[in-house]
């Protein structure tokens, strides 16, 4: 049995992987952490995902309960997941991280946790999606420069960064089957008289609005025929579940840096 602690437990995502942990057989949620002015420290973590009461009480911080886990589960924000990955390696705990918007000094520390234990990290934890970034590395493949790129994508109104995560890794997966350099070929948004388009462009859109959980779009679009490939999320039950897989997959991994494409076998 692989003992699980998760960080923002009082979160949506929190919850629901509260919840998909509780679903799965091999696993079991020992430690949940919130930020140390949440209103839920001291909450049971169960009851505040609507499963019933697990005993498994919700604490302010990752050093709190260090022993009662073997993998860490981390979608919170940037920072706190640097901190996190500090205490990771050095009691060398794993990580499986959904934290999106990591700057070079921050991605620098979780990769030290995976030179001594094992560390998944993913822009989106969702089979569908992984499967999609597959997709749009295979279609560009096959249309070549023949086609117009644009990736789009939709998130909720409290969603911090754009363009996503997701839309981020679309972009590589299109561009490194491309033999493009994304930072060079990328074009977050337009406004005005931006010019005639460039052949070797990916352009990038983001929306923000509502409660929506997340869209991703990536077209090709050549001369008489367009191709779409779309992934839309209806509940954030996709991503827990993709995450708590990845949990369970890497057990059987020492160290090193994976992602759910590993998972998956789609490498």
């Amino acid at each position: 049995m692989r003992n699980i602690a998760i960080t923002g437990a009082g979160g949506r995502m929190g919850k629901a992987l509260i919840e998909a942990l509780a679903a799965t057989d091999g696993v079991q949620l020992t430690a949940a952490i919130e930020h140390s002015a949440s209103q839920h420290i001291g909450s049971d973590a169960g009851e505040l995902a609507g499963i019933g009461r697990n005993n498994v009480t919700v604490v302010s911080s990752v050093l709190d309960v260090v022993d009662a886990f073997d993998t860490l589960i981390d979608f919170s924000v940037p920072a706190s997941t640097a901190n996190n990955a500090q205490v990771c390696q050095q009691y060398t705990k794993k990580m499986v991280i959904g934290t999106t918007g990591l700057t070079s000094d921050q991605l620098q520390s979780v990769q030290s946790v995976s030179e001594s234990a094992a560390v998944c990290m993913a822009s989106n934890f969702a089979t569908g999606v992984n499967l999609c970034f597959k997709l749009a590395e295979i279609a560009a493949l096959a249309l070549g420069d023949d086609a117009d790129i644009e990736i789009s994508e939709a998130h909720h109104k409290h969603k911090v960064d754009a363009p996503s995560g997701t839309a981020l890794s679309l972009g590589y997966s299109v561009a490194n089957a491309l033999g493009r350099d994304l930072e060079e070929v990328a074009v977050y948004g337009r406004e005005g008289v931006s010019g005639a388009r460039d052949a070797k462009a990916i352009g990038f859109s983001s929306v923000r609005a509502g409660d929506i959980v997340g869209d991703h779009t990536v077209l090709f679009a050549a001369d008489g025929e367009r191709v779409e490939i779309t992934h839309k999320a209806s509940s954030r039950a996709a991503f827990a579940r993709g995450a708590v897989r990845a949990a369970k997959w890497l057990a059987g991994r020492d160290v090193g840096m994976f992602d759910m494409q590993d998972v998956l076998g789609l490498k």
